[in-house]
């Protein structure tokens, strides 16, 4: 299992597979390395995936260092283990964040960036689910349930098959004989909500240090995190970005449908 050394000495879990271009894929606030399972036999690149501290096979740390800036030195860490002087970010909801910070603090290190369904403006209602089960243990007690439970409910992701689902929650989840267990730190809850009770800093400028650098925004077309309206702003302030609304999907697009590969490959050609 490969691992890494944080500045502040923790152990932290990376994959590192496939030959081209360096692109390191960045999961979602409370997900992991499996997040870029669907999309990863479509990109002809070296694809790094590392589990940010406290997710995945990564050790815990104190809650007060899960934060945007930590994490995007945690990046840095990793890079400079592997010995690359740059990378793309492909990055996924948080993962965009911490790209677009990059771009503020060490532009030097990227070689371009693609946001799937993230800008510098999260949408309340979005924010309010996230609130609501991070840090919690689902109700469902079994995979089984869990996926029929997403099937269900999930009504902005459409005419997905149960075996995704079953992939989604398998990767996500730990299966016990007590039910089903988050992946990750549950104080991961305690950073958020302490975040949260600070006034929303302005990330438009950690948007605009993108300027230079091969873009890309995929957003799902049902998106709750992620309006029409910052799109289209990101995409004014951005016209060379690569842009697309993935049909039936919500927060977030599994990036291998049609529409979020075409922009994706495209993105890559930029890169190289």
């Amino acid at each position: 299992m490969p691992t890494f050394q944080s500045i502040d000495g923790l152990r932290l879990h990376y994959r590192d597979e496939g030959k081209g271009v360096p692109v390191i894929a960045l999961a979602g606030l409370t997900r992991n390395a499996a997040d870029f399972d669907h999309v990863a036999p479509h990109l002809p690149v070296r694809l790094i995936r590392p589990d940010y501290r406290g997710r995945g096979l990564s050790e815990w740390a104190d809650h007060s260092t899960y934060s945007i800036p930590q994490e995007a030195q945690d990046v840095l860490a990793l890079m400079d283990h592997l010995g690359l002087e740059k990378a793309a970010i492909l990055g996924t909801s948080r993962g965009g964040l911490i790209a677009m910070m990059l771009a503020a603090t060490a532009k030097d290190r990227l070689t371009g960036v693609a946001l799937n369904d993230i800008g510098p403006v999260i949408a309340d209602k979005g924010l309010a689910v996230i609130k609501d089960y991070i840090g919690r243990n689902p109700a469902q007690k079994t995979y089984a349930e869990a996926a029929a439970f997403r099937a269900r409910h999930w009504t902005h992701f459409e005419g997905v098959p149960m075996a995704r689902w079953l992939a989604e929650v398998t990767a996500h989840y730990e299966e016990t004989p007590h039910g089903l267990v988050i992946r990750y730190d549950p104080k991961l809850r305690d950073a958020v909500l302490e975040a949260g009770a600070q006034p929303n800093p302005d990330l438009w400028p950690l948007f605009d240090a993108l300027n230079g650098l091969p873009l890309a925004l995929i957003r799902g077309a049902n998106s709750d995190l992620l309006s029409v309206e910052t799109a289209q702003e990101m995409v004014r302030r951005r016209p060379d970005m690569l842009y697309v609304d993935v049909p039936g999907r919500g927060h977030v697009p599994f990036l291998d449908e049609p529409e979020a590969l075409g922009v994706i490959t495209q993105w890559v050609d930029r890169l190289s």
